[in-house]
């Protein structure tokens, strides 16, 4: 059997897409073999007879022992993934390697089938020396060999290969490891229709031997009407304890930046976990533009890497707004969530009380005058703006002088002289 606790995968809608997720890093010394099963080693020695740096090898498999490969996305002829170096932004890794042609797979399905012992195998996830054995007397070289694998990165090393795409390829015999289905993959068939075609074939092998099919029994239309005892259905699964991680997602020419596709997947993963474990979902009454302003909201607030310019620039796109407009809004939503964006885009007619109380409380401070206009209060130097919420408390604005292009700044509050004061205070 193969070993137990391989990482976890999910297939893509077509069979033809798996992305497992981020193995750990080992706990082991590392000075054992890389792979556990016969036909996993026999990928590593493909990669290992691939290189002449020696050197390189060794800091890929430590980079692949340390847990810096990312999800590895699986596809026919290819196996992509991330892979984190000595610089913050990861290396896009990939291999290639032939997938078969139709006559290929004919011929392999063909000596499958005729063999039941070669499907059971395949189904307990191993890969059977026999069946490379019968693919290669039909002139299939199943498992790679030496010059079949074409790395490829997007590092500057020129190094063939080079340490992240040795790293890869460590971290994808331990794939093969449990599933060798991933190297059917790679050839170019997923294991749906693999399942689906053997199954066929194998049929039709069984009827060949044995040409008479006994007479169908007949039933009772009364008892096949009749009722009968359903079992209750089973318990759910449990949630995991963590959301999942989204797949690794290529950089193509046209397409949308893919560590900003990661980030909003990853807010999807964590919404529809708390949705699982707490059965309500915090977030169902957002507009797409609240909840656009939300995840910007959510990136950190030292500076604009290149990743979170990345998501905005994707936000703002898909809401038809300027990345200044966002920028805006996410202000004011770490000033005050969901009110404070409604105060900066929204004025509206307070009713009296609390507002009209509020320009002789500004003025008993020793503030200047302020001129009011529906629920804003504004400085005679036109740099300073209160405005009130719907939930009563006061939010600060600041423009430059002459300009109507106010930012919230400093916290609410429900005084609006400590409102004013924090603002003041604010660089």
């Amino acid at each position: 059997m193969s070993p137990a606790g391989g990482p976890a995968a999910r297939p893509g809608p077509d069979d033809l897409r798996r992305t497992f997720e981020a193995v750990p890093a080992r706990t082991s010394d590392g000075d054992g073999p890389f792979a556990e099963s016969w036909w996993g080693r026999a990928w590593v020695e493909a990669l290992e007879s691939l290189s002449m740096d020696g050197e390189r090898l060794a800091r890929g498999r430590t980079y692949a022992d340390g847990g810096h490969v990312a999800a590895i996305t699986v596809t026919p002829g290819r196996v992509i993934a991330y892979v984190h170096g000595s610089r913050p932004r990861p290396y896009r890794a990939e291999l290639r390697l032939r997938s078969f042609p139709a006559s290929d797979w004919d011929t392999l399905l063909d000596a499958v089938a005729a063999r039941p012992g070669h499907l059971s195998a395949l189904l307990d996830k191993e890969m059977p020396h026999s069946l490379v054995d019968t693919a290669g007397e039909a002139g299939i070289r199943l498992l790679p060999a030496a010059g079949d694998l074409d790395p490829d990165c997007s590092c500057p090393d020129r190094g063939w290969p080079c340490k992240h795409v040795a790293a890869l390829c460590y971290q994808t015999a331990r794939l093969l490891d449990s599933d060798p289905f991933v190297l059917l993959l790679m050839r170019g068939r997923g294991e749906r229709e693999l399942l689906d075609e053997l199954g066929r074939r194998n049929a039709e092998h069984s009827a060949r031997e044995r040409p008479e099919t006994p007479a169908m029994s007949s039933v009772a239309a009364s008892d096949a009407l009749a009722d009968r005892f359903l079992p209750p259905l089973p318990a759910p699964l449990p949630v995991p304890s963590l959301p999942g991680e989204p797949p690794s997602y290529p950089e193509l020419p046209g397409a949308r930046d893919p560590l900003g596709l990661d980030h909003l997947a990853t807010d999807a993963a964590a919404r529809a976990h708390t949705m699982l474990t707490t059965g309500d979902d915090p977030l169902a009454g957002l507009t797409t533009w609240q909840d656009a302003v939300r995840i910007a909201a959510s990136r950190p607030t030292a500076g604009l890497t290149a990743t979170t310019r990345a998501l905005y620039r994707e936000l703002a796109h898909a809401t038809g707004r300027t990345t200044t407009d966002l920028a805006r809004a996410v202000a004011a939503w770490r000033q005050g969530g969901a009110e404070g964006l409604e105060v900066l885009e929204t004025p509206w007619d307070p009713p009296a009380g609390p507002f009209d109380r509020a320009r002789p409380a500004l003025a008993g401070a020793d503030f200047p005058r302020f001129q009011p206009w529906r629920n804003h209060l504004t400085d005679a130097t036109g740099t300073l703006q209160l405005r009130f919420g719907h939930d009563s408390r006061w939010y600060g604005y600041e423009s430059d002088p002459g300009e109507e292009d106010w930012w919230p700044r400093a916290a609410p509050d429900a005084d609006p002289v400590t409102a004013l004061t924090a603002l003041r205070g604010t660089p």
